[in-house]
Parts: structure tokens; C-alpha cells; sequence
């Protein structure tokens, strides 16, 4: 790259206020927000009414491959301040007072981890961004990093300063190829205005950063796998003998915080302490960002204060359940999260709350289910997930998880057995004590809550050989009624050669014997009281 002048703090103000009227002229011409004098963005929208948006504040407003854009919203504005008048102590302080806590899924304070690592004497440490998105349905880290990716960077820069880092690493999923080229983009932007690399706005203060692509092991999204994958071992958790903040990434002092926090710290910074402890609840500060989706009228990404309640979030802003079906719970936390039924939907959404009811927080995956939904099928699904992840390290996770999974298939298939349940129960308590990570401890989540909420489903599964909601195939029976107007259609479009048989204008029949339950007879019949199911 050559020799570059060190960006100035009056060049770095000079840009914010040549490119500041050329955004908001865009902005305006689009007509979906406006740019207040602080920079802070409004934007426009029934959708939006309830929502406070901190990490996807610009999110959709500005072009993320023009750096000029992020400057012109104060980017960088926290940044230069600390440099010229914090201290690392003086920040770490700030960080605490925030009460910031980690949005990747523990809602650790941030502010007590870097004060850790600013605490441990060492030669070098490091900053780490954990992008390693890997829940089913969640897509918020996807959305920071391909629309606002100097936030990241930004937040990361003054974690290193705080801490004495001079180095950082974005561990980012390789599935995401568009937030790879934006974040490369943004960091050879950033280098080259002289925002990251050496002597940053001639403060002595040099931090650098790299990407390190993940190739899709979930298990990466726990901490110390991440850093054995950047190290380039096998993705496997450490045993925890000591915390990262004082051995992590080559036994140096390192910090590791996901997307969403370091996107919140550029702000906190810029509007103060006191604004953001003004959002959110005492021990909850802020707000959290949720991938809303499943049956829900309007899906998409929300971003609420912490502590607003469920039934706020799904009908308020996501419009209600689809095609006027009751609610029947919401799943949050992704596979480690818990499912929080019907009666609990005016439950605050922040840490505590959550924990009190067995579900969490997680990085902010949220799957609302209708009436139609099987809850042991749910239990299946993510259990299954979480098989397949797991890295295999430890007994209980590796061998625990398998066998819940083959106790719920038995029991979705109609072959579930006295004691099933109790049996279930007792190998949640052991994985969830014995696992050697999140991904074992939490992994029996989904399991115990429905238990715990839907044990009436899983009764009849067992008991009576019956699915409730009609969505196990192996307990459906599919049959004609006398109002059959005999149209020919179902037998048609069977995928089963003699299944239905009848005559035209004339009642068919469905052969139970080799009827594959599929249910295209139930789909395309023009008269549906004609096809009925039969749970049982």
C-alpha cells in the first residue's frame, strides 16, 4: 500500500461534514428515515413504532461499501474521542458502568471481561469478534456485518485500546460470502484512511484486523473452539482451566465478544453511559436484536429494548400469528433455548426473566409456532440439530444427545413407551451437569421445556399412540368422507399407484396398508371437509 499520511482528527471531522448533506439527500429521496443533527436515524414505518435501534441503527441507510457514509452518521466520532481523552481505565469504567452484557448468548458484563484482560500483564493480547452464526433461523450478525461493517470495527478498536491489544480477528462463517466481502472491503477502507493500522489519527495507538472464515461447525460459536479453529486445530472446546481473558488465543489475553456487542459499543460511547442505562431494565441495559420468524405474520429482523414483553414483540410488531391460527409458543435461544408457551407470552424479554421460565436469551433467535405445531416434534428437531454438531469431545454431550434423540423419534413414530419421559428428564440433568461446554449444557433445553409446558403432548404420543396437533405423519391417518363429490383428483395426484381408488362422481377410498401419509390427497382435494385427519 505504500507510505499514507496519518489520518488527522480535523480530516476525519472534514469528511463527517463534506459527505453528511450527500447521505441525507439519499436518504431523504428514498423516504424511508430521516438523519437527525447528532447523526441518529429515525426511520419510518409502522414496523418500526416499537423498536429502538442501537446495533442496526444504520442498518439499511448507508451504503456499507462507502466508509464516507458511516463517517457521515459520527462513525468513528467514538473512536477518536477515546484516543484523544480516555484512558484505558477511564473506558473500562465507562464499560462497566454501561453494564453492557453480551448479546452472543451468556450476557456476561462486558465491561468485567475486558477489565480482566486489561488486568493481566502480558506482551500481547487480542480482540476477537465471534461471527460464527450458526443457530437455525437467526440471521442478526449476518445483517450487521453486510450493512453497517465499520461498527464492528469500530467497537473492536476500542476494546484493543482499552485492553492493550493491537490486534483483532473477525471469525466469521465462510456460508456468508456477502458479509466477508464487506467486511474485507470495510477493513482495506479502513487501513487505507488510516482508521486501522499503525499510529491511528497520530495517537501512538496501533490495532489491527484479520478475518479468519469458519467452514460451519456450530460448536465454533463456543469460545475456546473458536480459537482452537484460529489456531488451526480441530474445533473442539478447552477444558476451562483458565478464562480467555487471561489465556485464550495462543495462551495470550484474549477478548471475545459476537457482532452485536461490539456494535453497541461505538454508541454507548457517543450518546453516553446514562442514555443507554436509560434503555432496557437495571440489570438487562439496552437492547436486544431478534430474528422474528416462523409463523408469524411479519417476519424479519426487530430490534426491541430489553424487558419488552413477548406478546409485544409478536403482535405488535410481527402482526400476529399466520392466517388467524392461535399461538401456541415461541421458541427463543436457538437450539439451546427453551419454548415458552401460550399462557407465559407477556413475559419481559431480557436475561433474568428468561432464565426463571428455562429458556435464555441466546444471540437472539425467536421461532413463534401456531396451534398446528407438534411440541415433541419441535423437542426432535432441535435435539437433532444439536446431534449433528456436536463435536464429540465429551461423553455426555456425544453419547447423551444421541440417545434423547432415538427416545424422541421412537415416540414421534408412535412406538414411545412408559418411563420414556422420566428417562428423558434424567439424561437432560446429567448432559446439562457433565458436558464440557454450552453447546452439552444447554443442549437438553428445547427437551425440557416442552416437557415441562407439553407434557400432555408427549402423554399422548405415548399413551394413546396420538400427535395432537395432526403433524406426526407415522400417527395420521388420512380418510374419505361420504361428501366425497368423487372429482378423481386425489387418486391422481397420489404418489402411491393403487392407493385411492374409486369411481368418478363416486366416493374413493384410501388403502391404509400402503397409504405413505404424505397428505397431497388432504392438499389438493377442492372440497376439504371431504379428507379429514385422524390423530390416533
Amino acid at each position: 500500500m505504500g507510505c499514507r499520511k496519518v489520518l488527522t482528527l480535523e480530516r476525519l471531522q472534514q469528511i463527517r461534514k463534506e459527505h453528511r448533506p450527500i447521505l441525507e439527500a439519499r436518504v431523504g429521496e428514498a423516504g424511508n428515515a430521516d438523519i437527525n443533527e447528532d447523526g441518529s436515524i429515525v426511520l419510518n414505518g409502522d414496523y418500526y413504532k416499537k423498536q429502538v435501534r442501537i446495533a442496526l441503527k444504520n442498518c439499511g441507510i448507508i451504503n456499507p461499501l462507502m466508509i464516507e457514509d458511516y463517517i457521515a452518521v459520527d462513525g468513528y466520532s467514538a473512536l477518536a474521542n477515546i484516543l484523544f481523552n480516555k484512558s484505558s481505565g477511564e473506558i473500562i469504567d465507562d464499560m462497566m458502568a454501561s453494564n453492557l452484557r453480551g448479546r452472543g448468548g451468556a450476557g456476561f458484563p462486558t465491561g468485567r471481561k475486558w477489565n480482566e484482560a486489561f488486568k493481566y500483564d502480558a506482551d500481547q493480547k487480542f480482540m476477537i469478534c465471534n461471527a460464527d452464526e450458526g443457530d437455525p433461523g437467526a440471521f442478526m450478525d449476518r445483517s450487521i456485518l453486510e450493512n453497517d461493517p465499520h461498527s464492528v470495527l469500530e467497537g473492536m478498536a476500542i476494546g484493543g485500546y482499552a485492553v492493550g491489544a493491537d490486534k483483532g480477528f473477525i471469525y466469521v462463517r465462510a456460508e456468508y460470502p456477502i458479509a466477508v466481502k464487506r467486511l474485507r472491503t470495510a477493513i482495506e477502507q479502513a487501513k487505507e484512511l488510516g482508521i486501522l493500522g499503525n499510529n491511528i489519527l497520530g495517537t501512538g495507538f496501533s490495532f489491527d484486523i484479520e478475518l479468519r472464515l469458519g467452514s460451519g461447525a456450530f460448536v465454533c460459536g463456543e469460545g475456546t473452539a473458536l480459537i482452537e479453529s484460529i489456531e488451526g486445530k480441530r474445533g473442539m472446546p478447552r477444558t476451562k482451566i483458565h478464562r480467555t481473558a487471561h489465556k485464550g488465543l495462543w495462551q495470550k489475553p484474549t477478548i471475545i465478544n459476537n457482532v452485536e456487542t461490539y456494535a453497541n459499543v461505538p454508541v454507548i460511547f457517543q450518546k453516553g453511559v446514562d442514555w443507554f442505562r436509560s434503555i432496557g431494565t437495571e440489570k438487562s441495559p439496552g437492547t436486544k436484536v431478534f430474528s422474528l420468524v416462523g409463523k408469524v405474520q411479519n417476519a424479519g429482523l426487530v430490534e426491541v429494548p430489553m424487558g419488552t414483553p413477548l406478546r409485544e414483540i409478536v403482535y405488535d410488531i410481527g402482526g400476529g400469528v399466520q392466517d388467524g391460527k392461535g399461538f401456541k409458543a415461541v421458541q427463543t435461544g436457538g437450539p439451546s433455548g427453551g419454548c415458552i408457551p401460550a399462557h407465559l407470552i407477556d413475559t419481559p424479554v431480557d436475561f433474568e426473566s428468561l432464565g426463571k421460565i428455562g429458556s435464555i436469551m441466546g444471540s437472539g433467535g425467536m421461532v413463534v409456532m401456531d396451534e398446528d405445531t407438534c411440541m415433541v416434534d419441535v423437542a426432535r428437531f432441535f435435539l437433532e440439530f444439536t446431534v449433528d454438531e456436536s463435536c464429540g469431545k465429551c461423553v455426555p454431550c456425544r453419547e447423551g444427545t444421541k440417545r434423547m434423540l432415538e427416545i424422541l423419534e421412537r415416540i414421534v413414530s408412535g412406538h414411545g413407551e412408559d418411563g420414556d419421559i422420566e428417562l428423558m428428564e434424567d439424561l437432560s440433568e446429567t448432559i446439562s451437569k457433565a458436558s464440557l461446554c454450552g453447546l452439552g449444557q444447554t443442549a437438553s433445553n428445547p427437551v425440557v421445556t416442552t416437557i415441562k409446558y407439553f407434557r400432555d403432548e408427549y402423554e399422548a404420543h405415548i399413551n394413546e399412540k396420538k400427535c395432537p396437533s395432526g403433524s406426526c405423519r407415522p400417527l395420521i391417518k388420512y380418510f374419505i368422507t361420504e361428501a366425497c363429490i368423487g372429482c378423481t383428483r386425489c387418486a391422481k395426484s397420489c404418489p402411491v399407484d393403487s392407493c385411492i381408488t374409486g369411481k368418478v362422481k363416486e366416493r374413493h377410498v384410501i388403502n391404509q396398508d400402503v397409504c405413505i401419509k404424505c397428505g397431497t390427497c388432504y392438499e389438493v382435494c377442492p372440497v376439504k371437509p371431504v379428507k379429514a385427519v385422524v390423530k390416533g
